[in-house]
C-alpha cells in the first residue's frame, strides 16, 4: 500500500498534473497548426507553383510488386511538418516574448518600501517637538 500511496502523492504534485495539461494543450494546438498549414497556407503556394500538393511530393525508393506498396520517401510531408514546426516555434516565441514583456514591466515599477521603524520613531519625534 506505502507504494501506491507514493505514486498517488507523485502523481497530484501540483508540476505534474501542471506538465499534463500542458502537453495536452500542446497536442490540440499541434493539431490546429497541423491543420492550418495543410488546410490553407499549403493549398495557395501549391496553386501559385502550379497546383502543386506538397504532400504527395516522394520519390519512389521500390516500386510495388504484387501486393506490396511502393516504398517511398516522402519529403512532401516532411515539408509541411517543417512549416508546422517553425509556425509552432514563432507561436511559442511571441508568447514567451509577450510574457517577458509583462513581466519586465512589473519589474518596472518601481515599489513604494515601508519606512524601517527608526525612520518612524524619528519622524514622530520631529513631529512632537515641533508642537
Amino acid at each position: 500500500m506505502k507504494f501506491f500511496e507514493e505514486f498517488k502523492k507523485f502523481a497530484l504534485r501540483g508540476n505534474v498534473v501542471d506538465l499534463a495539461v500542458g502537453i495536452i494543450i500542446g497536442t490540440a494546438f499541434g493539431k490546429i497548426v497541423s491543420s492550418l498549414v495543410s488546410d490553407v497556407i499549403m493549398p495557395p503556394i501549391g496553386l501559385i507553383l502550379g497546383g502543386v500538393d506538397f504532400s504527395n511530393f516522394a520519390i519512389v525508393l521500390k516500386s510495388a510488386e504484387g501486393e506490396n506498396p511502393p516504398v517511398l520517401l516522402s519529403y512532401g510531408k516532411f515539408l509541411n511538418n517543417v512549416v508546422d514546426f517553425l509556425i509552432i516555434a514563432f507561436s511559442v516565441f511571441l508568447l514567451i516574448k509577450g510574457i517577458n514583456s509583462l513581466k519586465s514591466k512589473e519589474q518596472e515599477k518601481p515599489k513604494i518600501s515601508e519606512p524601517s521603524i527608526e525612520v518612524k520613531l524619528l519622524t514622530e519625534i520631529r513631529d512632537l517637538l515641533k508642537k
